[in-house]
């Protein structure tokens, strides 16, 4: 396993190593240009195999900030996987996320935080996971940002064949964004909840990866994500998923 993600962020970096010496265009003033409320993203892949093996696999993804250069931020992500094998389904799986973070001064702020996933393969029919707390940003200039968050909340979590289960929640984050150059950037996030009333019964949440720029407004991106649930509904179900995502990314 580690080799095979060695060589995944091998293949990260050399995609994205012919654009980081790229410069923005000099004839654009981005200062000149009003500030946007809304800014985000929306991205799809697709990759299709055949001869022994027929394989296709989908990505599907967006991110969206509402920034009125106030106090007051929202974002909302979304991801969708969807792979198959011979026609067999081997992948499916969706996540969700809304955050709302109000600045209470240049470093810390305040956060609500509802999250969704849905995964089949780990029989999860779904798991909502409302939660608020503090966060502090570490680090916060125009090429690098680096923040810390945590905070406490409520699960909800129904399992294939089982009854929905309820407990408190205990939430941890950290998201690290770091620009190469104008044209190019590495993002990285961690997220990690644990059940109150079981304590191994925890889910964390793991993605790294490198974007390049094509055009003003197109991007590649390759990632790669790590899902790992420590106490799977079955003995049958395996703990960890991971995947390597390459989508083409539409900016606005």
């Amino acid at each position: 396993m580690i080799k095979k993600l060695s060589l995944l962020l091998l293949l990260c970096v050399t995609l994205v190593s012919p654009v980081v010496g790229q410069d923005a265009d000099p004839a654009v003033d981005p200062a000149a240009a009003p500030p946007k409320i809304w800014t985000g993203d929306f991205g799809a892949g697709l990759s299709l195999t055949s001869g022994n093996s027929e394989t296709t696999n989908f990505n599907a993804s967006f991110n969206l900030l509402r920034d009125p250069k106030t106090k007051n931020l929202m974002k909302f992500t979304g991801l969708y996987l969807r792979g198959s094998e011979s026609d067999e389904k081997t992948v499916d799986r969706l996540r969700l996320g809304f955050r709302d973070e109000y600045t209470l001064s240049d470093r810390a702020f305040v956060y609500g935080d509802l999250g969704y996933l849905r995964d089949p393969f780990k029989e999860i029919n779904y798991l909502v996971n409302p939660n608020g707390g503090i966060g502090y940003r570490l680090y916060d200039t125009d090429r690098m940002s680096l923040q810390v968050d945590g905070g406490a909340g409520a699960v909800w979590e129904n399992n294939l064949d089982q009854d929905t289960r309820s407990s408190g929640s205990l939430n941890l984050g950290q998201n690290l964004d770091f620009a190469f150059s104008d044209s190019a950037r590495l993002t990285q996030n961690f997220a990690a909840l644990w059940k109150m009333d079981d304590f191994e019964d925890a889910l964390y949440h793991f993605a790294i990866g490198v974007a390049a720029s094509v055009t003003k407004q197109t991007e590649l991106k390759v990632e790669l994500i790590d899902d790992f649930k420590n106490k799977p509904p079955s003995a049958d179900t395996k703990k960890n998923d991971v995947a390597f995502v390459a989508s083409f990314l539409f900016k606005f």
